[in-house]
């Protein structure tokens, strides 16, 4: 009896110190950082990415016709080996947001709301992340029109998800001077003039210069991101595209000649918040190599 009931105490004492240590393990657990965000990429407290439109890498990178976006690149990070999906323009706005293009084969005018897939909006939204996009020459806010003026819809891919409600998008003039009131992840689309799809590589480098130069500086010094790519290129390069990153968790003067997509991309920015994987992002590899440490 005496042998059993040291038994009985040995094997308390155990129980007792393996709870003591799995409840160690979980309180260390609590303590520590956000859950989710892969360790290859930075955990921002905001990103920004603009879209451009029809022109190649070398037509942009090394330009004298593209000043800022240069120097842009001479401070933060180039991508040399950088790929958009298909033509025309829209199919590659789908993939960039959703992961797929959807379907989606032309330029045409589709119907608001047609597809539940998932995308880069509904899973931050999942995530408790917030999320926006920011369209020149919209209407409105939250309007569905197909185009106004130099606005065209056929660049703004988040009208076609039923699971993105239309408020989220917003004009560009209601793009906030308090950067700390940005969401985690917005999008920016110019309209078709500044974007230079029916204007210069001049023009939509001003236009990034003037409209979004003050972000990128502020992004410098305030754990933020400008991401400014290109939908597809002009048919002529294999549709090889430039995208530059800039911001404090960018490492300047950085380049990658890993080849990358758009779904490159979407799958970087989803698990620098931790959220799913939509579409072809789930095959896809993290854009590295750029971050600081």
């Amino acid at each position: 009896m005496e042998a059993t009931s040291r038994s009985r105490r040995t094997l308390g004492a155990a129980a007792a110190a393996l709870g003591l240590a799995a409840a160690a393990l979980w309180t260390g657990l609590g303590n520590a950082p956000e859950a989710g965000a892969a360790a290859s990429v930075p955990t921002p407290d905001h990103v920004v990415v603009v879209v451009m439109e029809n022109h190649a890498y070398d037509q942009v990178i090394g330009s004298s016709s593209a000043p800022y976006l240069n120097s842009l690149k001479a401070g933060g990070a180039n991508l040399t080996a950088m790929y958009a999906e298909t033509h025309p323009s829209q199919p590659n706005y789908f993939a960039l947001f959703s992961g797929s293009t959807q379907g989606v084969t032309d330029d045409g005018c589709y119907t608001p709301g047609f597809s539940s897939a998932p995308n880069l909006a509904s899973e931050l939204a999942a995530a408790g992340k917030s999320w926006a996009s920011y369209n020149e020459d919209l209407p409105s806010q939250g309007s569905t029109t197909c185009s106004s003026g130099d606005y065209a819809r056929k660049h703004n891919p988040w009208f076609g998800f039923s699971n993105v409600p239309t408020s989220s998008a917003y004009t560009f003039g209601q793009f906030p001077t308090d950067y700390t009131k940005l969401p985690k992840v917005s999008f920016v689309v110019p309209d078709l003039c500044n974007d230079m799809h029916d204007c210069s590589v001049s023009t939509g480098d001003t236009w990034l210069k003037n409209k979004l130069g003050a972000y990128a500086t502020w992004a410098k010094t305030h754990n933020s991101v400008l991401a400014v790519t290109f939908d597809e290129d002009n048919r002529l390069a294999g549709n090889r595209i430039a995208t530059v990153l800039y911001g404090q968790p960018v490492k300047p003067g950085s380049s990658s000649a890993t080849r990358y997509s758009h779904y490159s991309l979407l799958r970087t920015l989803e698990d620098m918040y931790g959220t799913a994987h939509a579409g072809n992002a789930a095959s896809a590899s993290d854009i590295t190599g750029i971050w600081a440490s």
